[in-house]
């Protein structure tokens, strides 16, 4: 694979694809990246989510999100997943341990995660102390296991801002701070900073807490999570977008597909993340993957885009938009603009698909089109790469002691 990669910087010439220009090499590359099998038997190394809320009598509960694992074995947002890691063996190991398994691993690591934080005052430093950990069950271990850590500490008086620090040894994070009024029910959460390099967060004035949140600044805060969640770090809807891409060499065709999975991912996840229908990530994740070998393979076996590929897109949407409710509940829906935040969200995905489809178009589409080789040199070795990926991840996904569970 270092050969692959190395055509980016200095072209060479193939034995087996002698007639393939520079630019296709380089795009192939890419998506040779994007489908690296190491990356997908891996756990995806994400930010931990930090919640902090202040309550009117003067408590603070501080709610961090993130992988237990990660923390004990030492994996922090330097690497792009989890097999990069020289720790990756210890990380699998606590992978499977149980909630009271791994409860009690992370015993030993409390004092060191608690010295390592810092909230901030008005500059004053204000002590915490862990309340508690809520672990789930291993259950699917092919996706990564999220556990809740709840802090508490104290605060007197008015202050004015605050300030928190996760150190970038635990990971990449994003912070948001919430004002609580029990009596009048009234709560009101500030804008995520999404924060790297080791950085104290900026200061979260509180005193503007008090007041509404804008629906602009809501609708920003979640149309920013929804393209993130496409770019960079939704390797599996990248490729399936990629998929559409190869079949389609005019506007037209693509603008079917691309509307047909749009439509099916919305419904999916609005329906999903409101409570009303939802799957197991256990038969989810594989499909997902088979989705992508399957349109990949459709790319092979057939010159155009067919009106039953329609139908079969519009399906594999469904399926996508489920995987797109659960990174969605992960990061958490304001109750009182729960339709502005949802609308938000999958406006950002729809934003990140434009990205790689305005991308992927001006590259490759609109310069190659014409090639009389086109489909041979490309579309072929491209969508095989991507039918292998997708048939290797939906191996590495398949839980079969978990789908025996639930029959």
């Amino acid at each position: 694979m270092p050969e692959i990669y190395a055509l980016w910087v200095k072209p060479v010439p193939l034995i087996f694809y002698p007639k393939i220009p520079h630019t296709v090499l380089r795009i192939l590359s890419v998506i040779l990246f994007l489908a690296d099998p190491l990356t997908a038997s891996a756990d995806v190394v994400k930010p931990a989510l930090t919640e902090i809320a202040i309550y009117s009598d003067g408590r603070i509960i501080i709610e961090i999100r993130t992988s237990l694992e990660a923390l004990l074995s030492g994996i922090d947002g330097q690497y792009r997943n989890t097999r990069d890691a020289p720790t990756a063996d210890l990380y699998d190991e606590f992978r499977v341990q149980s909630a009271d398994e791994l409860g009690k691993s992370f015993q030993r690591f409390h004092s060191r995660f608690v010295e390592g934080v810092a909230l901030t005052l008005e500059h004053k430093t204000i002590p915490v102390e862990i309340e508690s950990i809520e672990i789930p069950e291993p259950g699917y271990t092919k996706v990564p296991r999220t556990s809740a850590i709840f802090l508490r500490a104290e605060i007197t008086g008015n202050p004015r801002y605050l300030q928190w620090y996760y150190p970038s040894k635990f990971g990449d994070h994003a912070v948001r701070v919430k004002l609580v009024d029990e009596e009048r029910e009234f709560w009101h959460w500030s804008e995520y900073q999404w924060i790297r390099h080791d950085k104290v967060s900026e200061p979260f004035q509180l005193q503007g807490l008090a007041a509404k949140p804008s629906w602009h600044s809501v609708l920003y805060t979640y149309v920013e999570a929804g393209f993130l969640h496409i770019l960079p770090m939704g390797a599996d809807h990248i490729l399936f977008v990629l998929g559409l891409l190869l079949m389609a060499r005019t506007l037209r065709p693509l603008l079917w597909q691309v509307t047909m999975f749009t439509l099916a991912h919305s419904i999916t996840l609005s329906l999903s993340t409101m409570g009303i229908f939802t799957l197991p990530d256990l038969l989810v994740e594989p499909l997902i993957a088979l989705s992508i070998a399957f349109i990949a393979v459709e790319n092979i076996i057939q010159q155009d885009v067919k009106r039953t590929r329609l139908g079969i897109i519009f399906i594999f949407g469904l399926l996508h938009g489920l995987g797109f409710a659960t990174m969605l509940k992960e990061f958490g829906l304001p109750e009182d603009s729960f339709l502005l935040a949802l609308f938000g969200f999958n406006l950002g995905v729809e934003l990140g698909q434009v990205a790689i489809l305005l991308g992927f178009w001006m590259l490759v589409i609109v310069w190659l089109r014409e090639w009389k080789d086109y489909r041979r040199h490309f579309v072929i070795p491209a969508s095989l790469l991507v039918a292998l990926t997708g048939l290797f991840w939906f191996w590495q996904r398949l839980d079969w002691a978990g789908i025996l569970a639930t029959i």
